[in-house]
């Protein structure tokens, strides 16, 4: 059966916004994140594919200014928000770990990966 976190009330969750959330694997804290990409709720694993780094600055900054890609903050990585591709830097072609989000009861919530 497939766990599942609630991560806050839709309503917090507007176009452009993102939103992080801690969850563990085997017993192992991981920090991810859910966004809304022009409407689209979208979760991934808040870890950089060029180095296993957050890609905000702990400042739950993920969207690029134009609010089209999200961006790593460090090294600059460009990632399509709808399928996490790496589009451009150091990691092009690299992919974020995806995670399901959906909305439940006015409540997003994101699937976890198995334990």
């Amino acid at each position: 059966m497939q766990r599942s976190l609630p991560v806050c009330p839709e309503a917090d969750l507007p176009p452009g916004k993102t939103v992080k959330f801690v969850y563990k694997v085997d017993g192992i804290a991981y920090e991810g994140f859910a966004a809304n990409f022009k409407g689209n709720l979208v979760a991934y694993e808040n870890t950089c594919q060029h180095i296993p780094i957050p890609l905000d600055y702990d400042d739950n900054r993920f969207f690029t200014p134009d609010g089209d890609n999200f961006i790593c903050a460090t090294h600059g990585a460009i990632y399509h928000p709808g399928n996490g591709h790496c589009l451009a830097g150091p990691c092009a072609g690299a992919r974020l770990k995806k995670m399901h989000a959906t909305v439940v009861a006015g409540e997003v919530r994101v699937c976890l990966p198995e334990e």
